[in-house]
């Protein structure tokens, strides 16, 4: 099938890509927190996976290599000028949430949108993407004992941010 779709095969290039969509756009939902940007994100991750699909060495790999791509399109999408201002209009609002309280999906994207990027990455893609740490390592290019200190690291720092302590 990855034979065919590097000939220029586009049935087979979709056949490939289509299970890897939902995964990507999960990954991208995460990233930036716009389901319109998720989408974006993901639409031109996979013209530039077609573009590229020549590139991939590994054919077991192509989860993994379309993540990355994926991810490196959300980080494009945050550099952009208009992201940013966003981010600055969002981030002002503080984030407030006392250990007697329950911790909601809206507190809990609102802490994971004030992480850096590396540790918002690797973060979505353990635990938005139930992704192991070796594909994680791949798709950072990092090695899985730095994917293991972003995580323990980013976890740490979203506790801080939510008010959560372990008790």
């Amino acid at each position: 099938m990855i034979a065919a779709a590097k000939d220029g095969d586009k049935v087979a290039f979709e056949t490939l890509i289509r299970p890897l969509l939902e995964p990507g756009y999960r990954l991208a939902g995460g990233m930036l927190q716009d389901p319109q940007g998720a989408e974006d994100a993901v639409q031109e991750a996979s013209l530039k996976a077609w573009r590229r699909l020549r590139q991939l060495r590994d054919e077991s790999q192509i989860r993994p290599w379309f993540l990355a791509i994926v991810a490196n399109e959300c980080r494009s999408a945050r550099r952009s000028r208009w992201s940013s201002v966003i981010k600055a209009i969002v981030l002002d609002q503080p984030v407030e949430v006392s250990t007697d309280s329950v911790v909601t999906g809206m507190e809990l994207r609102r802490a994971l949108r004030r992480l850096d990027q590396k540790k918002r990455l690797v973060l979505v893609l353990r635990f938005y993407l139930d992704l192991p740490l070796d594909e994680i390592a791949v798709i950072t290019q990092a090695s899985v004992h730095a994917v293991e200190g972003q995580l323990q690291r980013g976890v740490q720092e979203l506790r801080q941010r939510m008010g959560v302590h372990r008790g």
